[in-house]
Formats: C-alpha cells, structure tokens, sequence
C-alpha cells in the first residue's frame, strides 16, 4: 500500500499558503493512489522539544542498553522515525521564516536525523538511510527569491532543505515556490488568481507522473 506523509509546519491555517498547497498535493496524490494511506503531521501541534544532553546521550546508545529513562526521551523520536519509514513518499508545507525553515520544522528535523536510524557513518563517509523516497517541498514565501532576482541569495529554505534530505537519503527532492505572498496580506491580489500557478505546478507532477 503507497503510504504519503504530510508535514505541515504554518501557524496558519485557513489563510495558510503552504497548507493550500499541501492539501492540493494529497488531493492528487489520493487520486493517484486510490489504495493508499496518508499520515499527517502538523508540526504546530506536536509540542516538540529541543534536543538536548539527556537526548544525544539517549540516541547514541545502543538500543539494548537504554534504559527506561532512555528509551522515554526517545518515545517522540521514535514516533516520528515511524513515520518517515511507512511511508514511500513526503510532503511539506513550508512557510519562510525570516529566511529559513520555520522553528518548528527544525525541531522536526533535529528529532528524526539520528545516526544509525536516518543516516549512518562508514569508511567511505557518511550515508542517508532514507534510500527510494520522495520528496515534494511546498515554499510559501512573503518575498520573491527565485533564482535570478535579487533576493535569491536571502533564500535559505531550499539549499537547507536539500543538504538535509540529501544527507538522510532523499536525493532528488522536488521544489514548488510560491513567492511573493505578500501581496495576499495586504489586499493587492486575488487568493485564487495567486494560487493558480502553483496549483498547476503540483497537478503538472501527477499528469507527468
């Protein structure tokens, strides 16, 4: 069974760009995979903490020797871990946050790139565990920082995103970029008028596909 799994990490929702186009991804992924499954996680609901002392100790523990304590700071982890291995393919909403990811999704990040779960370290180097899967990365920027304008360099979102994931496994992630939503919040734009080139993009995958 095609499993996707959703993440979501805008403290918006009704007027969420990045959730508009997530929920328009699994619309069509549903249509695509009628028998498949969807796991959904919004990241502003899961309280996740910071990593820290008790955590790294915890991680780098052999699984058969934690104890319990242990085992307790890894509970939400694991969770997660869960997640991202049942499923075949990843979706992400993802708001720019004063240039970067929002806080939220990198505490996601830092809770589920463990060493021997997410990646692993050989002789040759490090290598991502997360092998054959897919992932479409949804950006929803106030801005305009596509490549070639003026701004490009301020976007630290995409190259971010893609060392990351390149690092877990995931090595050819798919971009959408819906920038310059500003002009929602001000009233210079129809929400429908500024959606439908970055609709179009997401449909495009699946007609490709």
């Amino acid at each position: 069974m095609p499993t996707l799994l959703v993440v979501n990490s805008s403290p918006f929702h009704e007027t969420s760009v990045s959730r508009h186009l997530s929920e328009e991804f699994v619309q069509n992924w549903k249509q695509a995979n009628p028998n498949g499954r969807v796991i959904t996680r919004d990241l502003t609901s899961s309280d996740l903490k910071t990593v820290d002392a008790a955590w790294v100790g915890a991680s780098y523990t052999p699984k058969d020797a934690r104890t319990a304590e242990q085992k307790q700071v890894l509970e939400v982890s694991d969770t997660l871990l869960g997640e991202l291995r049942a499923a075949d393919e990843y979706v992400f909403g993802v708001p720019m946050h004063n240039f970067g990811v929002p806080s939220v999704l990198k505490l996601w990040i830092d809770q589920v790139a463990r060493v021997g779960e997410t990646f692993a370290y050989s002789e040759a180097g490090p290598k991502g565990l997360l092998v054959g899967k897919k992932a479409t990365f949804l950006v929803a920027t106030g801005g305009v920082y596509d490549a070639g304008t003026a701004m490009a360099s301020f976007n630290h979102v995409e190259p971010y995103l893609r060392s990351v994931f390149f690092f877990l496994g995931v090595t050819d992630p798919k971009f959408v970029l819906a920038g310059g939503a500003s002009v929602l919040m001000s009233g210079q734009a129809d929400r429908a008028t500024f959606l439908k080139p970055h609709v179009e993009a997401i449909r495009s995958q699946f007609v490709a596909a």
